[in-house]
């Protein structure tokens, strides 16, 4: 298949649909993906194949940059499937975006335009690099690089020291920062995911030692503007990290509804000729987990979709509407979290079992809201920006 056609079958599949198509195969691997604490590779590959992966990259780099919603639904659709399946798909989907906005266009279509393309990335300054004729030198551990077994790429953050180690800052005084686009086989994976929960998602750390990155595979995500400057790539840069946080816990949750309306039509509890869904505390449990759900859901859809407008507009992100989408996402998470354990708590002893899909459901989710992006603690963040006060926090 060629470059254009590929591109062309791209642009007209209808993603969430193909989502919904992947979404048996990804049932079916999911418990090999907990006990091997990765994807299957072919798994990765038909979800990149598919075109999934290409969501929310430029389309000069043979993306197809579908809006925030489309994205929302599709990687909830993975999600509900197996969090950890979604999970790899979110975040392989953005840092392929970020990458592929940061290379000038030709560049990015050289190196992302293979349709299936994977990439992994940790956008934390945990490397060091040194400026040689050509490149730069790098060396450094990130952990947490989801999918990196899967991935061709991993695009990583370093600081750059000169030759006694020490950092090397700007006139401002900032240290200089640069990402370096390094193909998987030139790292080390090291075997450290050994998690309680989105054990599937295969994020171990990743290791540089003494690698030669030339000119052409480094970026400067802190120094410049993105080279694609369509509407997606207005958004702010935490508010597009935060909505997709969000669908993998949203996912989740619609998957743990879903196993406990099956448990509570078939089990009987013990002492009891009744089916656990004719008990009211059951009733209660799952009407009072779609309402946490569905209202998280609506506020994010509602903040999100104010956002996209701005940006479609061409009008400036105010303060409010970051601080807002922000809001949604992160509380979102915790009333995803919320609906879990609801369910959880009212399905008896079945879920502390290994196999049990719902407890699967708990230890996945409960890991979103670890990731800084949807964190907890931006509540009160939020809440000052909204008073009118000025953001103590850079990600608002």
């Amino acid at each position: 298949m060629g470059e254009q056609e590929s591109k062309t079958v791209a642009a007209n599949q209808q993603p969430l649909s193909v989502a919904l198509g992947l979404a048996p195969a990804i049932r079916e691997h999911a418990a090999e993906a907990e006990q091997e604490r990765r994807l299957p590779e072919e798994l990765a590959r038909d979800m990149a194949r598919s075109g999934l992966h290409k969501l929310a990259s430029p389309t000069y780099a043979n993306g197809t940059e579908r809006d925030p919603l489309t994205q929302i639904k599709v990687i909830e659709a993975v999600s509900e499937a197996d969090g950890s399946t979604g999970w790899n798909l979110m975040i392989g989907m953005e840092v392929q975006g970020f990458a592929a906005a940061a290379f000038p266009p030709e560049r990015a279509l050289q190196l992302f335009g293979d349709p299936e393309i994977i990439i992994s990335g940790a956008l934390n300054p945990l490397g060091r690099a040194t400026i040689e004729d050509g490149g730069i030198r790098v060396n450094g551990i990130w952990p947490m690089a989801s999918g990196c077994h899967n991935s061709d790429y991993f695009w990583g953050q370093c600081i750059l020291v000169d030759d006694d180690g020490k950092f090397k800052r700007a006139k401002a005084g900032q240290v200089q920062l640069r990402e370096v686009l390094a193909l998987t086989y030139e790292v080390e994976i090291l075997d450290t995911w050994k998690s309680s929960g989105m054990c599937g998602s295969g994020s171990h750390d990743v290791k540089i030692t003494d690698l030669f990155i030339p000119d052409d595979r480094v970026t400067r995500v802190t120094e410049q503007k993105p080279f694609a400057n369509t509407s997606l790539f207005r958004i702010p840069t935490y508010s597009r990290l935060a909505y997709n946080k969000f669908a993998v816990a949203s996912g989740i949750a619609r998957a743990a509804i879903g196993h406990f309306k099956t448990l509570a039509c078939e089990k009987k509890p013990r002492s009891t000729s009744a089916l656990l869904c004719e008990r009211t505390d059951a009733q209660r449990a799952i009407a009072e987990a779609e309402t946490c759900l569905r209202s998280a859901r609506a506020f994010v859809f509602e903040s999100v979709s104010e956002v996209w407008m701005a940006t479609e507009e061409g009008r400036s992100v105010s303060a409010e509407s970051r601080a807002l989408l922000q809001l949604a996402c992160s509380s979102g998470v915790q009333s995803a979290c919320k609906a879990v354990d609801r369910m959880c708590a009212a399905s008896g002893v079945n879920v502390i079992y290994s196999d049990s899909l719902l407890g699967r459901c708990q230890r996945d989710i409960h890991v979103v809201p670890q990731h800084i992006t949807v964190s907890p603690q931006w509540t009160e963040a939020a809440g000052r920006v909204l008073f009118g006060l000025a953001s103590e926090v850079p990600i608002l």
